[in-house]
């Protein structure tokens, strides 16, 4: 590939970056009905939090990034069809 011409990520935006990636990935081993479902849910949600997250709220991102490992992880599984949206509004207390 190269060099990219783009900025540096951090250690955390790349840590993002690749959980994103995974989902799209662990969606393309679904069926065709339910992909565009998980793909919608999960880009719903990355950007919603890339909006309303304090970017120096390094727990609460952290904590994120945990929840969304453990999810991707449950994608994976193929006994799992879908995700479901989990609303979770802990950045006021952990500011």
């Amino acid at each position: 590939m190269g060099a990219s011409s783009g900025p540096r990520l951090s250690g955390m935006q790349r840590q993002v970056l690749s959980l994103y990636r995974g989902f799209l990935r662990a969606a393309r081993l679904k069926s065709a009905e339910d992909r565009p479902k998980i793909e919608s849910l999960v880009s719903n949600e990355f950007r919603h939090n890339a909006k309303n997250v304090d970017r120096k709220n390094f727990l609460y991102i952290e904590y994120l990034v945990r929840r969304g490992r453990k999810q991707l992880d449950q994608l994976k599984s193929p006994d799992t069809v879908g995700l479901s949206a989990l609303n979770v509004s802990f950045s006021e207390r952990l500011k």
